[in-house]
């Protein structure tokens, strides 16, 4: 034990107490290979998408990159309770308390064993169902389902990576998730190469590349804590379930997790409008979120960045320190989305175009990344107070007010503009396709500025101390 309680000067290098030092250099260095491991990690869908785009056919591409509401609805959740093993890991860092660490790093572990089992089979149950609800043609059915399938058959690697990674991560060590996904990604894009151009097996191949290269990712990371000799160490022998820490994980992690799962699932309803405009409209969605999500890494890194940092810093008692760790990681978010926005909005069609060569997609593609790029600024605001708050282990009211934006609004937001403003405006005038398909994506914006409103609101107003599992004696 006394091994446990004591930080060796071997790991100083890997583990990083945010509660003292530079607040900018603490939040760029823990960002920035988280970053570049999050691009990586997008890499996996992505190249699956440009693979089948260019080799395979513009079915199968629609068919892919249609799924990832799905894949994202069950990943979010899993990923909200990863967020509450972190957050809870963070604070106790903080507090130099390191055998409660311990026992939050084994209880992470069997917790994510037990999720996996479950996770693939709800998977692979609700994949036809998802699929209708999302009016999924029939020219693109079967190619998503053989995807869908084959992937939640493999989700317990990418579960297994994520959880391990959010431990290195809630103590400072964004680096060796990096290095692991880069690894990752590299035999994935090889695989897929392999797997589409040389055995001809298409969509199926693809998905089988992913899993593949998620399992090795999982093993990495496995390695690492196996043979880590600070607080984060996993041991066999020490696996168990410890139902005090479970419960305050469960305490952070199921609203974000019940946010993530919920909105993605409301994802699944948006699709079905995007679907509505047929295959090229399919594939021009499915681009432009691609591009999307490259956009929104930066912002997402930072956010993870202050989550730990408000984490630790809570637990050391400095919420003074973890307040001006926020505002700091606000002006980088927005600096670094804006910088990326600029190229993405004056060359769009060369983006698209990467993904898919056909002119009607790439002119929808175009349409939506010049619209809508200009509000991730919002983003940058409703994420990094989420962030925040769920460092501090408030993560309820973040979930009540991204659900309420995410979900509520933007269902009757579609509703309404399909039922009623565009049957109007068509009744006094001539609507083009793209003059609808822009309206239709605007809900995004929408939610996305409501959502930024209300958790600004809420930020200001709310004392950290309140919610932090480390108290004051």
């Amino acid at each position: 034990m006394e091994q446990i309680q004591k930080r060796t000067t071997n790991t100083a290098r890997r583990d990083v107490d945010m509660t003292q030092g530079s607040i900018w250099r603490h939040l760029l260095v823990f960002a920035f290979p988280l970053l570049l491991g999050n691009i990586f990690q997008q890499l996996y869908n992505m190249v699956d998408t440009w693979v089948v785009g260019n080799y395979v056919s513009n079915e199968a591409f629609s068919a892919v990159g249609s799924v990832g509401s799905i894949i994202n609805m069950l990943i979010g959740f899993f990923g909200g309770l990863a967020s509450g093993a972190g957050a809870v890991i963070s604070q106790y860092y903080g507090a130099k308390k390191n055998d409660r660490v311990s026992d939050t790093v084994h209880t992470a572990i069997v917790m994510t064993l037990i999720l996996g089992v479950v996770l693939t089979v709800i998977g692979l149950a609700i994949t036809p169902l998802m699929l209708n609800l999302m009016n999924t043609p029939d020219s693109v059915f079967d190619d998503s389902k053989t995807y869908l399938s084959i992937y939640f058959s493999g989700i317990l690697g990418l579960m297994l990576y994520n959880m391990g990674a959010g431990i290195l991560r809630a103590v400072g060590d964004s680096r060796r998730p990096f290095y692991f996904l880069v690894v990752s990604a590299l035999i994935n894009t090889g695989l897929d190469l392999l797997f589409v151009l040389v055995f001809g097996m298409g969509v199926g191949g693809v998905a089988l590349a992913t899993i593949i290269a998620q399992g090795v990712s999982a093993v990495l990371v496995l390695l690492t804590l196996l043979r880590s000799d600070s607080c984060i160490r996993l041991q066999f022998n020490r696996l168990r379930l410890h139902f005090d820490i479970l419960k305050d994980i469960v305490k952070i992690g199921i609203p974000a997790a019940l946010q993530m799962a919920v909105t993605a699932f409301s994802n699944v309803f948006v699709q079905s409008y995007i679907n509505n405009f047929g295959p090229d409209g399919m594939s021009g969605w499915t681009a432009y979120a691609k591009i999307d999500q490259l956009i929104l890494l930066p912002m997402q890194s930072v956010s993870l960045a202050s989550t730990t940092f408000v984490a630790q810093n809570l637990g050391s008692r400095q919420e003074a320190r973890a307040r001006r760790g926020v505002r700091d990681a606000l002006l980088i978010s927005i600096a670094t989305t804006v910088l990326c926005m600029i190229p993405v909005i004056l060359f769009a069609p060369t983006f698209v175009a990467f993904f898919n060569s056909k002119a009607e997609v790439i002119s929808l593609g175009a349409l939506l990344l010049r619209w809508i790029s200009p509000f991730y600024v919002l983003c940058c605001v409703n994420q990094i107070y989420a962030g925040a708050l769920r460092g501090a282990g408030n993560s309820r009211s973040s979930m009540i007010i991204m659900l309420c934006s995410f979900v509520v609004f933007r269902q009757i937001f579609l509703y309404v503009l399909t039922n009623g403003v565009i049957p109007y405006l068509q009744s006094i005038m001539e609507l083009t396709v793209e003059s609808r398909y822009i309206l239709t994506a605007m809900s995004y914006p929408a939610g996305w500025l409501l959502a930024t409103v209300l958790i600004s609101v809420y930020y200001h107003h709310t004392k950290f101390t309140k919610t932090a599992i480390i108290k004051e004696n």
